[in-house]
């Protein structure tokens, strides 16, 4: 179940040893190599290393950012379950429509053909996206399922292009087609008023405020800041999106009657409990990711069950990690890159709240679940090539498909809600919200100001005349041993001419 790659084998030459080889030993799944291998090894480092020199080298940045990487070996088994099968989906797939067309009669639907015809290209545009798409940084459990997902979000966003050039009435109106329930306007479900955790007036339980709050969206929470921890792979940037998500719903409460909550299901239940519970797991998940060996063998090579059954699980893990080091202060570009990466996320955020507001959807509704569980599998894939074309701009020259996708998903969603309904929207801000929110951007202004501009201006004055100075001493000692060596006197300082002459002064100082 191993595949063999390039890209594999030069992340194992970059660690400084080669691929495993298959009489290596086994020890559950992973590879051990023996110690009368070494010899072999060394043998193989040293053709290796010939070959890196006369071969096309890597580039010397990519390999200084792959220091980040965890070390991969393989042994390079290629199973049918790596296998292209581009022929056998093309024949299946011609099958299907030879069978639709000779042997299966039309009905005389023009809605339900409409239906059919529409799945039908989402169906055979799937099967082409799978077989014949671009690769992209994942290849576990299989590429063809990052394909796959590359695919639907594609797809999505056509969908989505639709919905924004329809009216108001008739986008609505056309959600009946996924679902007849849908396309009735529906109130939103208000989480504030009795904010008491003690209500001495309901004496059959007065903790009913709190059990009434733990419905479905409590281990939603904590499942979605567990899977978006090891998205964003860093524990402040996590910590940043939360506890601003939740200033976001006390600023637009006005707009949304469910963002009104009380104010410890904000910051207790929210932040403390359901997401930090979940960041915490998340950054204890890196921790292993992290620290796990990345050693793959075929798995008809493994002649335990239990190291078969353990590689059929590892088979779900990645590949190799790495880690993520945003460094936001490094210089200007990353940290304009980490503040356009927290303002997508607030902004994917806000639109699943805005999206079944304007479009009529309830909250419990399979599409809003499905739009998550979407956002889950192609949201992994945009951060790694978001972070691979920040981190090293010179070996990724562009952005990333999916990243560019979810990208341009989230700006149509956008779209969408201010099209549909600018009135909700455009409803003015108290003003104390508006003051805290101008007062945020002033301190994230000023700040960029100090550090990037008149920080780095005042440090290279200081170097600048350090050097100076360090310069001028230099000459004038160069100038005073020279004249030592012609037998004249050397120029004295001003200093020593306060003082009198050098050798007065070495007297009253003994």
């Amino acid at each position: 179940m191993a595949k063999p790659e390039s890209k594999r084998g030069a992340m194992a030459f970059v660690a400084g040893r080669p691929a495993a080889a298959p009489e290596d030993q086994v020890n559950n799944g992973s590879l051990d190599p023996s110690p009368s291998s070494s010899s072999h090894d060394t043998s193989h480092t040293t053709v290796a290393a010939n070959k890196s020199k006369s071969g096309k080298q890597t580039s010397k940045d990519h390999l200084s950012r792959r220091t980040t990487e965890s070390e991969v070996f393989d042994d390079g088994t290629n199973t049918f379950f790596w296998r292209a099968h581009t022929v056998t989906v093309l024949f299946i797939l011609t099958c299907a429509l030879v069978y639709v067309t000779l042997l299966e009669e039309t009905p005389q639907d023009t809605a339900y053909n409409t239906k059919r015809g529409i799945i039908a290209s989402i169906l055979v545009f799937l099967c082409f996206g799978v077989t014949q798409a671009k690769d992209g940084p994942f290849t576990r459990p299989h590429p063809a399922y990052w394909r796959f997902w590359l695919c639907v979000t594609v797809v999505y966003e056509l969908f989505l292009i639709f919905i924004l050039f329809q009216t108001v009435h008739d986008g609505r109106q056309f959600m009946k087609y996924i679902d007849p329930k849908l396309g009735v306007p529906l109130p939103e479900r208000d989480y504030g008023g009795n904010c008491h955790l003690y209500d001495p007036d309901n004496t059959t339980d007065p903790f009913h405020n709190i059990w009434d709050k733990m419905d479905g969206f409590v281990p939603a929470h904590f499942l979605g800041w567990y899977i978006k921890t090891l998205m964003i792979r860093d524990w402040w940037m996590c910590m940043i999106i939360s506890v601003m998500f939740e200033f976001l719903e006390y600023s637009l409460e006005h707009q949304l009657p469910n963002f009104s909550e009380c104010w410890w299901d904000h910051w207790i239940m929210d932040v403390l409990v359901c997401n930090g519970l979940g960041i915490y797991c998340g950054m204890k998940t890196l921790g292993w990711l992290s620290m796990k060996p990345y050693q793959w063998q075929g798995l008809w090579h493994i002649p335990t069950y239990k190291g078969k059954i353990k590689r059929i699980a590892f088979q779900f893990t990645p590949y190799s990690w790495v880690k993520f080091e945003w460094k936001p202060a490094s210089n200007l570009r990353r940290w304009l890159a980490v503040l356009g990466i927290i303002f997508m996320f607030l902004l994917a955020e806000l639109n699943t709240f805005y999206l079944k507001f304007v479009l009529w959807m309830p909250p419990e509704h399979y599409l809003v679940l499905l739009r998550l569980v979407f956002f889950v599998n192609v949201g992994g894939v945009a951060m790694r090539e978001i972070y691979d074309f920040m981190d090293d701009p010179k070996f990724h020259k562009k952005l990333g498909q999916q990243a560019w996708l979810v990208a341009a998903i989230t700006v149509t969603e956008f779209l969408i809600v201010v099209k549909y309904d600018p009135h909700t929207i455009t409803l003015p801000i108290p003003f104390s919200v508006t003051q805290c929110w101008i007062l945020g951007m002033f301190l994230i202004f000023s700040w960029t100001l100090w550090r990037f501009f008149f920080r780095d201006i005042t440090l290279r004055y200081k170097e600048t005349r350090r050097r100076n100075q360090e310069g001028t001493g230099e000459r004038e000692r160069h100038l005073g041993n020279s004249n030592n060596g012609n037998g004249s006197p050397a120029t004295t300082s001003g200093r020593s001419k306060l003082n009198g002459s050098t050798e007065a002064v070495r007297q009253r100082k003994s």
